[in-house]
């Protein structure tokens, strides 16, 4: 079959319609699928390889956000092992793994736009084995510090990559189900860590928390090197072209997303494109710091709620894991209440032939108010002492909340920006990981100050204004994303 044949656009096609005619190649020599039906097009892949890869990223996903705060619980025990009593620090050993994660996505997604996501996935797995198990034989401070934050950016890879991933592999109408997947892994990992960490720290000490992650590692390895294949376009076309050159022993043969640019111009390039994301696009901006906020609420409660329930609960330190559930729970109930309405309304707005990034905005139109409800529920029962069940609770319609308001602006900022989708959730990471990294560091201090009824209030009041935002967007988005003034040269 002709390799120019024409065939419908796909999503990452018809985001790049945008790219000038110069870029354009002879259509000759333009390497593209052979037509919409291709079995080598990720997007035409059997069911049963789209689920074995995506399943192997939702174990992967899952496994590195888990370490962040596995050993949130074992904090006072590090102190004690080294010898200070400054509660910053103890904080700072949980938070500095997020600025790995905060420094990693810089890094890693400019080297997927060359050389694609899989083997960045293996590379960065190997490298987080390592320093997870360079952690758990840390003799100092510092060097738990330093390992940490190298752990952070190597297990930041799938953070970084897996909407990309989704986006490759998945159509928008079914797209936000199985993003909700996706998402349980930032936001259930960390979740799930105390709980299990709790019991760690208590009866096998704060090293094993270390070990246990890094044979989970060690599995998740070997079962994503077997799962994993590449899904990027652009590299598997620029593969498909290399191939045809060596064969055909023509030179002309090149990808039909191939804009002409070396190795060192698209890193340069990309490297930029998250700041640029950031910093010049009100829609990345805006929604990326709601996002971010709410992520940094989440480690904040998790980097002070054992203390709450020792202190004034009465809970042992094994028991206070518990604790966590409600986040958990309410964190479940949130993605799979989005994630059904987010296709519902995707699949009902592309039949219709309406659809637009800012359909992904409606379900959080309504969602995003738990948020505020949560923290005031949480701290006031908390701080007036009501049964332990009445703060849990609490924790648990924030959860709702938390997952609801992250699944939405994932997703809008991905179909806002389809063809640099790894760009997109970069700089997404890089703000949320960057203010759940510090914000946590105010808690201790927040609550001492103004206690758990009106810190949580405090935080609560900022979420509100917070809320109005998927509001003026789902109305304005449209107009800004089409807006001359804010077209970017990406």
């Amino acid at each position: 079959m002709n390799e120019k044949q024409a065939h419908p656009k796909t999503d990452l096609e018809a985001s790049t319609a945008a790219v000038p005619e110069k870029e354009a190649l002879p259509d000759p020599f333009a390497v593209d699928w052979e037509g919409p039906d291709d079995p080598q097009c990720p997007m035409n892949w059997p069911t049963w390889k789209k689920v074995r890869q995506l399943a192997g990223m939702g174990f992967n996903t899952l496994l590195t956000p888990l370490s962040s705060s596995m050993f949130a619980p074992g904090e006072g025990d590090v102190l004690i092992e080294f010898h200070t009593t400054n509660t910053t620090l103890g904080s700072f050993v949980v938070s500095i793994f997020l600025l790995g994660y905060v420094v990693g996505p810089l890094i890693i997604a400019p080297l997927s736009e060359i050389y694609g996501r899989c083997q960045l996935y293996h590379i960065c797995n190997t490298l987080f084995l390592v320093f997870t198990i360079a952690c758990a034989v840390a003799q100092t401070l510092p060097q738990l510090f330093v390992f940490r934050f190298l752990a952070g950016m190597a297990g930041s890879c799938p953070m970084a990559l897996g909407s990309g991933t989704v986006v490759d592999l998945i159509p928008r109408e079914k797209r936000a189900g199985v993003m909700a997947i996706w998402a349980m892994g930032p936001i259930l990992g960390p979740v799930i860590g105390p709980i299990a960490g709790a019991f760690v720290c208590a009866h096998i000490g704060w090293r094993w928390v270390f070990w246990i992650i890094a044979i989970a590692t060690g599995v998740m390895l070997a079962v994503t090197v077997v799962c994993y294949r590449e899904t990027y376009s652009p590299v598997l076309l620029a593969c498909k072209a290399a191939r045809l050159r060596k064969e055909t022993g023509n030179p002309e043969y090149r990808s039909k997303l191939d804009r002409g640019q070396t190795q060192k111009q698209i890193f340069r390039l990309a490297g930029v494109r998250p700041f640029k994301l950031l910093f010049l696009s009100p829609i990345v901006m805006l929604m990326a710091l709601f996002g971010a906020t709410s992520y940094g609420y989440l480690y904040l409660l998790f980097t002070t709620i054992t203390s709450i329930f020792e202190e004034v609960y009465g809970w042992p330190q094994e028991m206070c894991g518990l604790a966590y559930l409600g986040f958990g729970i309410g964190c479940i109930i949130g993605l799979q209440v989005t994630g059904y309405v987010a296709n519902r309304i995707a699949a009902t707005h592309t039949a219709r032939g309406c659809f637009v990034p800012e359909s992904r905005l409606i379900p959080c139109l309504y969602g995003s108010w738990l948020l505020p409800i949560g923290l005031f529920w949480y701290g006031w029962s908390a701080d007036k002492h009501l049964h332990w069940i009445m703060p849990i609770i609490g924790t648990g319609i924030f959860g709702c909340g938390l997952m609801n308001v992250f699944l939405c602006i994932n997703t809008y900022l991905v179909d806002s920006y389809l063809r640099y989708a790894a760009s997109v959730t970069a700089a997404n990471a890089v703000i949320r990981s960057l203010v759940g990294a510090f914000l946590p560091l105010a808690g201790p201090s927040m609550y001492s100050t103004l206690g758990l009824g009106w810190g949580n209030s405090l935080l609560a009041f900022i979420a509100l204004v917070f809320c109005f935002f998927p509001v003026f967007y789902s109305r304005y988005g449209g107009r800004i994303r089409t807006h001359p003034r804010f077209q970017l040269n990406l």
